[in-house]
């Protein structure tokens, strides 16, 4: 699946395949939100960006309308991915809005913030997924951080 933001020129693709690991994912944490963070590179132009993988979190908390992660134990991981050709980065968060809608929350927006604001972070625009579902639908938002505004891949 290939998604753009024609106003600023930005382009995402992801695989069904791994859209559907991360849904699984959260199904399996019902009722309760849960995610973790998006793996994957840019192009060299820094246009369009390819989420290639997950890595899910070691220590978490989580409720109904809440998912707090930790970083704590997934350096390795991250060093895997950074060796990998192409070298993959972290470019944000997932998380699921159980029996709710794939809308950034004020929470949300505020995490984002605190990525970017982060000395240990070197991400000027994290990426966030919000997997949004019922029993009878899903419904998926990948939100963009660009400029100091949030803007949705169409």
């Amino acid at each position: 699946m290939i998604l753009k933001i024609e106003q600023i020129g930005l382009s995402l693709e992801v695989e069904y395949e791994l859209l559907n690991k991360l849904l699984e994912i959260g199904k399996t944490h019902y009722p309760k939100e849960f995610g973790g963070f998006l793996i994957g590179y840019y192009s060299e132009d820094n246009k369009h960006l390819h989420i290639t993988d997950t890595i899910l979190p070691k220590k978490y908390q989580a409720s109904k309308y809440s998912f707090k992660r930790s970083t704590k134990g997934i350096e390795n991981e991250l060093a895997e991915f950074y060796a990998e050709n192409p070298r993959k980065i972290y470019i944000g968060e997932w998380h699921t809005h159980p029996d709710n809608s794939p809308i950034p929350s004020v929470t949300d927006i505020s995490a984002i913030n605190t990525i970017i604001n982060s000395k240990n972070i070197s991400i000027a625009n994290p990426v966030l997924l919000i997997i949004g579902y019922s029993k009878t639908t899903v419904d998926i938002g990948f939100y963009v951080w660009f400029e100091n505004k949030l803007y949705k891949y169409e």
